[in-house]
């Protein structure tokens, strides 16, 4: 993951003791300006051009890009650049120091782990978990009950990646043992093994299996016996970007992007 240089101004007219007072008075106001330039104007509320990375949940990966795409063209000069992982992946990165500005997690419980490295979160959105199926749905898995088969290929992600402890609560709820084949590390990796016929069915949020119409079904999950997955925001404490963070982040709270999380298939939060 690329870092986020932090732009370093020089002003080589004022280290020329040769330069010519007059001269020196000439090109002082217009480096004073060129300091100006990366920064808001007075009054317009506007946030500073900056590049930011923002670490998030693998499950955001394609709305973000599109997200992305609309905050920069919005805001001209400034440039994100996302990476993706399980939400156990990214808080372990907070902890080591890697260089970022933000994070979105798929739960509270990871964000609420990284109170003293973040800023206040703030929930943009909401998800819901189906099982993923082979297109057609050949092994004609209806209900959870179902994945308790012993000759069906289950997949699960890891107890500590959100998704796989949403699963695990869903499961125990209904008092439904199932023996995965596989636990994997963020939940486009239990898509892809759907995807690829490696694995029967999988668990996933209902926005993931969007993503992939032509290779895996949807099998809804009853509200009264699903689980409700969290999406919070934050600013990081380590970054270079303030302001640029922070307006990326109540961004994100707003309207435009509420309406993209939306589309994609979030619920509201």
């Amino acid at each position: 993951m690329a870092s986020v240089p932090t732009s370093a101004r020089r002003h080589p007219a004022r280290r020329r003791a040769v330069l010519a007072l007059a001269a020196v008075a000439l090109i002082a106001p217009l480096a004073a300006c060129g300091d100006d330039q990366d920064k808001p104007a007075a009054g317009t509320g506007k946030p500073p051009k900056a590049e930011l990375t923002v670490l998030a949940a693998a499950s955001l990966t394609d709305v973000f890009e599109t997200a992305g795409a609309a905050y920069e063209k919005a805001h001209p000069g400034t440039q994100i650049t996302f990476s993706f992982a399980g939400s156990q992946e990214l808080a372990a990165q907070v902890r080591q120091g890697a260089p970022a500005d933000a994070l979105v997690t798929a739960d509270t419980k990871t964000m609420d782990g990284l109170k003293g490295e973040t800023g206040t979160p703030v929930v943009i959105a909401k998800n819901r978990l189906v099982i993923a199926v082979e297109e057609g749905n050949p092994r004609r898995v209806d209900t959870l009950e179902d994945l308790a088969d012993p000759g069906l290929k289950v997949v699960l992600a890891a107890p500590e990646v959100p998704v796989g402890r949403y699963s695990r609560k869903i499961l125990d709820a209904q008092d439904i043992t199932v023996k995965p084949v596989s636990q994997e590390p963020n939940v486009r990796a239990v898509l892809t093994k759907v995807e690829l016929g490696e694995a029967d069915a999988g668990l996933v949020y209902r926005t993931d299996a969007a993503t992939a119409p032509d290779e895996v079904d949807a099998v809804e999950i009853p509200d009264d016996r699903n689980a409700v997955a969290s999406y919070p925001a934050a600013t990081l404490k380590t970054t270079d970007n303030e302001a640029a963070a922070k307006a990326f982040v109540d961004w994100l709270a707003g309207p435009e992007a509420r309406k993209i999380l939306l589309d994609a298939g979030f619920q509201r939060p």
